[in-house]
This record gives C-alpha cells, structure tokens and sequence, in this order.
C-alpha cells in the first residue's frame, strides 16, 4: 500500500464528517496502528497533521507510518467508545495501551433464571445475566461472596429448576445457605429479594442494604415472626461492624472512583479508589503496557476507556488527577449504562482532590514494585515470550500439564507452576486419572485440565472453602504436544467457561509452539529467553508426572509383594507403605528399623527381613525376592 501524500491526506481529513466515531490508522501492509474514538471525526483526525515539533511521539510516528484511514461514524460517543473498545481487543494496534493482564480478572456473575445463582466467570457476555467486576483481588471476591451467601440464602447448583423439582432439599437448605427453590420452598418474589441484597453486596453497597434488613426486621417484628427478627438484628449488628472497619472517605455519602495513573517509560500502572456510600470500599489496580513516550495524560485517557468498557461498578462521579480532551463523551458513556447521570472533573481542592492524590501515590508505588521486579532475568524472558507469540498478556503464571502411563496403567498428570518466571514447587499438583482401558493421552488431558480448572472455580465460587490449591488461575496453559493436545486443551477451556486464558503446545522433537488459530507453528530461536523458559517450564512438568508415575508403580509392586508376606495384613502393610514408600526402600531398611515400625510384630519383622535378604540356596526366600 503505497503513502499517502499530505495533499492527499488534507482531502481525505476534510471529507470526514463532524460526528462522533471510531478512526483506524493502517500501516503498509494494512496492519491497523491505531484505534481511537472522536466526539468530531474531523477536528480529532485533523490534529495528527499539524506540524511535527507541536505533536506529541505517538502522533509523529502515526504522521510517519500510516499509509491509509479508515472511520466508523456512530450515533453518540458512547457507542463509539464501545466500537473502540471491541476494535482494539480484535486488532491490538501496536500504539494503543492495553490492560496487561486483562483476562485474568474475574468476574461474579447472577444468571438469567428464574431462581438465578452465582458464578465465577472469567468474561462478560451479552446474555441478559448481570456482572459485577473485574476483581483485580480474589481475595476480596471471596469475601463479597461469603458475605452474601452468609446474608441472603442463593443456590449455587446448576440444577434446571424449569425442568426439575426436587422432592426435598439438599443439606445447604437444612443449614440456612439456600432458600430450596428446588423443592418449592420459597416464592419467586421472595427469591427475588435475596438476589437484589446480593448484588448489593457486590456493588459494595453495605448502607443499602442494611436499610433493607431492617425494613423487614420491622415487618417481621409486627407480624410476630420474632425468630426471624432476631435474625436479621444479628445481620445487621455484623453489617455495622463491617462498615465501622471501612474509612469515612467523604463527609456525604457519595459513589466516587478516584483515579490515579504513573508512567515510567512503556510500563504504566492505573489505579481506581472506590468509593461508595462515602466510604473507601477498595481499590482496583491495573499494570499498562504502553506505547514509546506515552505522557501521562494520554495513558490515563487510554485507561479509562479500557477500564471502564469492563467494569459494572459505575459511581456517579470519575474524580480525575488531569484533564482529557472528552470529559462530555465519557460520561455520557457512564450515564447510560447506570441509568442515572455520571459527573467527570478534575477536583482542585478538599477530599476528592486528596482521594485523587491518594489513588496517584497508590499508582506510583504500584508501578516502582512492578518496575523492580521486571528487572529479572525471568520477568525479561515472560516479556520476550508474551511478543513471541503473540499473547495478550505478560504471562505472570504459567502452569504445564504432562501425562505419564505405561499402557495406560497407573496413570497420572502433573500440573508444575512457574510465576514471574520461577518454579512454585509448593503450588504443584498430581492428578490419579481415573480413566480406564485403552490408552488415551487426549482424554487423559482433558480430564486433568478440567479437574484442575473446575476446582479452581469451586473455590473461587465458594466461600466455605478454603481457598488456595486452585483458586489463583493462570495466564497460560502449557502442554506438551502439538496441534492435538493444544485441541483438547482448548475444548477443556470452553467447556468450564474459561475460554480467555491463553494455551500453547510444545512439541519435543522440533520444539515448535502451537498457538490458537494459527495454521503454523512459531519456531523461537534455540537461543531465545522465551524458548528456554518454556523448555525448562515443559521438562519440569515431565520429570514431576514421571516421578509421581514411578512412586505409583513402586507402591503397587510393594503392595503385591507384602500380600505374599504371612502375617502381613492391610492394616501392617499400609503401616510398611507410609513409612517406606516403595520395595526398593523397604530393601534397604535394617532388623532395627523394621523392628521400630509400632504395630508390627517382632516375629512378623524378623520373617519379612528374611523375605528381604534370602540366604543363598533357598528357594521359597529366592521367589519372595524375585
């Protein structure tokens, strides 16, 4: 595609209409390099062709590189945020900032039901189901969830109550943390009020609802239902206490984010201090990649599109460290989709100026702990790697899964996680696969991937219990193989609605990565960083499958060996099992060893260290040994 000339380009900017809507800048080989939205096409794509020294870097190179321009003209600004939202997400142009770990942040989400539930998922659809989030901290999505589980009696089953009706309910209803719709046991309308309390809950908004707790305390008290009463009052004293540990942020009870966003060089960080009800509920945070010599008023007007084309939590004030060239645009945004109007200023003085300078520092401090840790050779390799293949994230934790099996025997699957580059050992796991017959790598993956993946969704969905093993999901998927285990991988993925998290297959013999939607493998150069990393990543996960396969097998063949011992029974041989581990370890042991295993006989020791250790010439000692 050959360059545009300025007299070339001057027409094409003065056909452009004085309307809102999206502008694509394309390369020469039609690559798109920009994505951006206007309130006036024409007044915003014209100011990229003043003179270079008044335009900031990323104008100047777009003046130099762009060959081409296409627009989208939409009704509102509104409309045109969200086009230039879902247009960066397909295209990811080279001078946009991305969210860096943007698919990584759950969502909690009420279905579309009659009965609705509760689930953690990992991005948000247009399927008429309410969304509350992104939670940058899982940690305070569990609490928000306990809390409502513990308040307002919501299934979590995936029962089709439309279909099904159960004769009674099952044991959360005996313990008061579901209402039984399942069996019928409360109206629609009541239900109805249980799911409102707990989206209230998720939209951090205490105040609300103990002003509705005590509205039915009141009720519940004048029609005698004293137990019931006396409930919700315990509620409501835990509810006070919960408010009293949240900061008084403003003297009225306003819904505020304050926002603060630092630069140092391509890394950013952007920050979000949420206020509700005049209290300082939490704050969100976002690491950025940016593009060469983004200001910081560029990268906070690039944040807020991102952040809040993603967020449902929406106040009814943005309160803001600098000016952006649309105040007008994003909050006509924000006040359709809340219903109600949205203010964006920047505050010069009082509590909202300090709330903002609170979220700039958070922001700054956010960005130096990041910075620091991304001078490793490790975070350097992720980095490498997140360009080699193409991945929307820096991958931060990685965990690869290996299968081990002798004829489909003993089966087993390793998952080994690395984060920030580093082996966890403490966050590895094994899997037993239960699979029997023939010998199927596919499905033995795909039943370790989904065991994994579908524990980590039952701990993130449910507060009792304790989270940990699984709860924290990965960045990439790593397995070893090529287009078929990157297949199955893919499938285990969308079948537990986690479809956002990036996969890439190793195969061993080329040491070609697969990678979704690409007809070719990537070949990374053999003295690459990022191919290193993914190596060690790989052989770590086999070495551990292997291990646990060999422990299996040594076990079984000790088992079937202290089956032929007499006067060793289950209970002895399970005592032989956990304190030796295998027969190769029981060979070893001494006379006094044995002798000091508790419940095992002396007799019985003696016999089984002559089984052991036969004298020459002994035929039934030599078929014990064998």
């Amino acid at each position: 595609m050959a360059s545009m000339d300025q007299r070339e380009w001057k027409r094409k900017v003065a056909e452009l209409p004085r309307a809102p809507g999206v502008y694509l800048f394309r390369g020469p080989g039609g690559e798109v390099l920009y994505v951006g939205k206007a309130s006036s096409l024409r007044d915003r794509v014209r100011s990229y062709f003043q003179a270079p020294r008044n335009l900031p870097y990323k104008a100047r190179r777009l003046q130099r590189e762009a060959v081409d321009l296409e627009v989208i003209q939409t009704a509102t600004v509104a409309e045109a945020l969200i086009l230039e939202d879902a247009l960066i997400k397909k295209h990811r142009p080279r001078y946009n900032l991305r969210l860096r770990d943007d698919k990584r942040y759950p969502y909690l989400k009420l279905t579309k039901e009659r009965f609705p539930r509760v689930q953690v998922v990992r991005r948000r659809e247009e399927d008429g189901a309410r969304y509350f989030g992104p939670f940058t901290s899982s940690r305070a999505m569990r609490r928000a969830l306990k809390l409502a589980h513990r308040l307002f009696p919501i299934r979590t089953c995936n029962l089709d109550l439309d279909k099904k009706k159960l004769a009674r309910p099952c044991l959360l209803y005996q313990l008061g943390r579901c209402a039984g719709p399942c069996a019928g046991l409360v109206s629609q309308e009541e239900y109805a009020r249980h799911v409102e309390g707990a989206a209230l809950i998720f939209q951090g908004r205490v105040g609300e609802v103990m002003e509705r707790l005590r509205e039915e305390m009141t009720r519940a008290a004048a029609e005698e239902r004293f137990e019931h009463a006396a409930q919700l009052r315990d509620q409501i004293r835990a509810l006070e206490r919960i408010r009293q540990r949240q900061a008084v942020a403003l003297p009225e009870p306003a819904d505020l984010d304050a926002v603060g966003v630092a630069v140092e060089g391509e890394q950013g960080y952007g920050t979000v201090l949420i206020v509700r009800g005049g209290r300082l509920l939490g704050r969100e945070g976002f690491p950025l990649r940016l593009p060469p010599e983004t200001s910081p008023a560029e990268a906070l007007e690039e944040f807020l599109d991102r952040y809040y084309t993603r967020t449902t939590a929406l106040p009814g004030e943005v309160a803001l460290p600098l000016p952006i060239s649309d105040p007008e645009g994003l909050s006509a945004y924000l006040s359709s989709r809340r219903g109600s109007r949205v203010g964006v200023q920047v505050p010069k003085r009082g509590d909202r100026r300090r709330l903002v300078e609170l979220a700039q520092r958070n922001a700054r401090l956010s960005l130096r702990r990041a910075t620091a840790e991304q001078l490793a050779a490790e975070e350097e390799a992720l980095e490498e790697l997140a360009q080699a293949l193409g991945l929307e994230v820096r991958p931060w934790r990685i965990e690869a899964f290996d299968i081990s099996n002798l004829k489909g025997k003993e089966a087993t699957g390793s998952m080994v996680v690395f984060v920030g580059g580093k082996p966890r050992p403490d966050a590895y796991r094994r899997f037993r696969v239960r699979i029997a017959g023939k010998p199927d790598d596919y499905a033995m993956m795909h039943e370790v991937l989904t065991r994994r993946l579908a524990h980590g969704l039952a701990e993130l969905s449910d507060p009792s219990l304790p989270g940990g093993k699984f709860s924290e999901l990965p960045d990439l998927i790593l397995v070893d193989g090529g287009k078929g285990q990157l297949a199955v991988a893919l499938r285990a993925l969308d079948e537990q609605g986690l479809s956002g998290i990036e996969v890439a297959a190793l195969a061993k013999r080329e040491e070609l990565v697969y990678l979704p939607g690409r007809p070719t493998p990537v070949r990374l150069p053999r003295d690459s960083a990022a191919l290193k990393l993914l190596q060690r990543i790989r052989d770590e996960a086999h070495r551990f499958a292997v291990d646990y396969h060999r422990r299996l097998r040594g076990r079984r063949t000790l088992e079937s060996f202290l089956d032929s011992v007499p006067g060793i029974g289950p209970r002895r041989r399970e005592l032989l099992l956990t304190r030796f581990g295998s027969l190769d370890g029981l060979r070893q042991a001494s006379l006094e060893e044995l002798l000091s295993v508790p419940g095992l006989p002396r007799e019985v020791a003696h016999r089984l260290y002559k089984v052991l250790h036969p004298t020459p010439g002994s035929p039934r000692n030599r078929e014990h040994a064998s």
